[in-house]
């Protein structure tokens, strides 16, 4: 379990083709890995994925095939991967209750300055889309962020200037393919209402 609250930048330095996927190599530059050992989970731009080596900075992963099918920013070497450690039990919640599996992937459609700020615009998959609200909590490339309106399948965010300078958001643009989560609670209230849509159903039956 994650926070969306990114604790550093890393940078994929090798890709290794597997039988069924790859193995990355991250150089985590400033994360503090003085708690992380062989079997920990971090985050790699909302992608829960496990650490199976570690030498220094860096550390690697394996990266199933479904999950490079249903994620982006995993298969670029030299590209830029939010990091997080997962929480600890005592670990303060800044952001929202992150899983690390990804929902969906987005296209960013607008992301422009606005004083300070910048705006995100993002179109979300039809399938997620209607668990998205307004005022409700979105995780975009592993980070936590409020959604400001809903219009259709497009959502948009309001990013201030320490989210933009300390995570890989500043590289968006338009066309840009970002990985999603929903809230958390909004899958619980999905499946309440789908249980009690089939027990009436069967109850009629």
């Amino acid at each position: 379990m994650f926070s969306g609250i990114v604790a550093a930048v890393g940078r994929i330095e090798h890709i290794e083709a597997l039988a069924d996927g790859v193995r990355l190599t991250v150089d985590t530059q400033g994360l503090d890995l003085d708690d992380v050992i062989v079997g920990d989970s971090i985050a790699n731009s909302g992608v829960c994925l496990t650490v199976i080596a570690r030498d220094g900075a860096r550390v690697k992963f394996d990266v199933s095939r479904e999950t490079l099918n249903c994620t982006v920013g995993l298969d670029q070497a030299g590209g830029e991967v939010n990091l997080e450690k997962a929480l600890r039990m005592a670990d303060r919640l800044g952001g929202h209750l992150v899983t690390g599996h990804v929902d969906g992937v987005g296209d960013v459609v607008k992301f422009e300055p606005v004083g300070e700020s910048h705006e995100l615009v993002i179109r979300a998959p039809a399938a997620i889309a209607g668990y998205i609200a307004k005022k409700g909590s979105i995780t975009v490339n592993g980070v936590s962020l409020t959604v400001n309106r809903v219009e259709h399948r497009d959502f948009s965010i309001n990013l201030i200037p320490h989210t933009v300078e300390v995570t890989n958001l500043k590289h968006l643009r338009p066309g840009s393919r970002v990985n999603l989560e929903i809230d958390l609670i909004a899958r619980y209230v999905e499946r309440m209402l789908a249980w009690r849509t089939e027990e009436e159903q069967a109850q009629r039956a």
